[in-house]
């Protein structure tokens, strides 16, 4: 099982969403992020052109993921160094790895990581 996990400026468009994902260069076979993000309209567009399952995550779920990159947003919004890897790594599962560091869109609205564990 792959998750790509998501991070995002609520000004991301689908497009900036589906370049960070094709950036980690992976297939997933689920979509994950925090919870309130996994309703923002531009995520929504991605789920549907994807028909991939969604996890949507706590902040309880995402706190304490060991993530391999930090921001400084992320950090203060999130309470996490980076919400891409920590949502890959939680929806993944009891442990799941990260299969590379987060990539970045190129208009820097959104962030993707590749997380591999048993379950979604």
């Amino acid at each position: 099982m792959i998750v790509a996990g998501f991070g995002f400026r609520a000004g991301a468009t689908a497009a900036s969403l589906r370049d960070a994902l094709e950036r980690t260069g992976g297939v997933p076979d689920a979509l994950a992020t925090a919870a309130d993000k996994a309703r923002h309209p531009a995520f929504r567009a991605l789920v549907r052109d994807l028909a991939l399952p969604v996890t949507g995550l706590s902040p309880e779920h995402l706190r304490g993921q060991p993530t391999a990159t930090r921001s400084t947003a992320s950090l203060t919004h999130r309470a996490t160094p980076s919400l891409a890897e920590a949502a890959a790594l939680a929806a993944a599962g009891p442990g799941a790895r990260l299969v590379g560091p987060r990539a970045v869109s190129a208009d820097r609205m959104a962030t993707c990581a590749l997380a591999t564990g048993a379950s979604p």
